[in-house]
């Protein structure tokens, strides 16, 4: 057993960080469905969600306030977003757009260093630091609570696309908008939805890693780009895709970490982007929703 050890650590952390991937990746795929664009700024909201949590935990010490509050208010800031920076534009291209999302990107980020500085702030874990031993991998109760929260929201997001009228007129927008319109169905509000609850996953995923990594202000630009391969590795636009993706990107990243080294993890990880890309341009799942 003591051979698979330290197979199974690896396991284990790479499933926790792709977890976080996945989540993510079905932000930059919701947006992707409704507007064919990708949100450069999704990386800023998994920041935003990290630091806001950790203030108002700073402000009142209860971590399901903190989550929900952290949650609460990057969603308020993805609605925004899309309401002041994007819909105003006159000519709305997807290259116009997209560049206007990496300028939002860098405004959210100085913003955010103006607010909390450089430094990094630590979140509580959920349910302590004691670690759990899985055979002969150490787990902690935060990477649990990492894996299980991401297999929830993923569920529940799976529901409110397949059993609620806002969730089938959104996938309606995504498979045919100019039909969606001729029915009757407010496309440009579904377009803010979707901007909104992309912010939201995201908010949720900077929430939870931050126990692991800490909360700072540059945290969410290498977030972004992970999430952005994991979800062209999946197939950006495919739900399940994304978690598919979000978690073979973490899982690879880990045994590149653990066998290979930790300096070569991000390479390793933008090489499979690559293999991808090249032998399955569409992403391994392209085209299911």
């Amino acid at each position: 057993m003591e051979i698979f050890a330290p197979l199974l650590q690896s396991l284990v952390s790479g499933l926790t960080n792709g977890a976080i991937y996945a989540l993510i990746a079905l932000g930059f795929g919701i947006i992707y469905n409704a507007t064919t664009i990708i949100n450069f700024a999704q990386g800023e909201m998994v920041m935003l969600g990290a630091l806001c949590a950790i203030s108002i935990y700073h402000l009142q010490p209860s971590l399901p306030l903190a989550f929900l509050g952290g949650v609460g208010v990057v969603t308020m800031v993805g609605l925004t977003f899309e309401r002041l920076a994007l819909r105003p534009v006159k000519d709305p291209n997807p290259i116009t757009l997209i560049i206007i999302t990496v300028g939002g990107a860098v405004f959210i980020k100085g913003v955010a260093m103006l607010l909390w500085g450089k430094e990094a702030y630590p979140l509580p874990s959920f349910s302590g630091d004691v670690p759990l031993h899985l055979g002969p991998a150490t787990v902690l109760p935060q990477n649990l609570w990492v894996v299980g929260l991401t297999a929830l929201l993923v569920l529940a997001l799976e529901a409110f696309f397949r059993l609620t009228l806002v969730g089938k007129a959104m996938r309606a927008c995504a498979y045919n908008s100019r039909a969606a319109r001729l029915v009757g169905i407010a496309a440009g509000r579904m377009v803010q939805l979707s901007f909104g609850l992309s912010a939201a996953l995201g908010a949720g995923a900077g929430i939870l890693i931050a126990p692991l990594t800490l909360g700072v202000y540059d945290m969410g630009t290498m977030l972004g780009l992970k999430g952005f391969s994991a979800a062209i590795i999946g197939g950006l636009g495919s739900s399940l895709g994304g978690v598919l993706g979000g978690l073979l990107l973490g899982v690879v990243e880990a045994l590149a970490s653990g066998y290979i080294s930790s300096g070569y993890r991000d390479a390793v990880a933008f090489l499979l982007l690559l293999v991808v890309l090249f032998l399955r341009p569409q992403g391994l799942l392209g085209g299911q929703k």
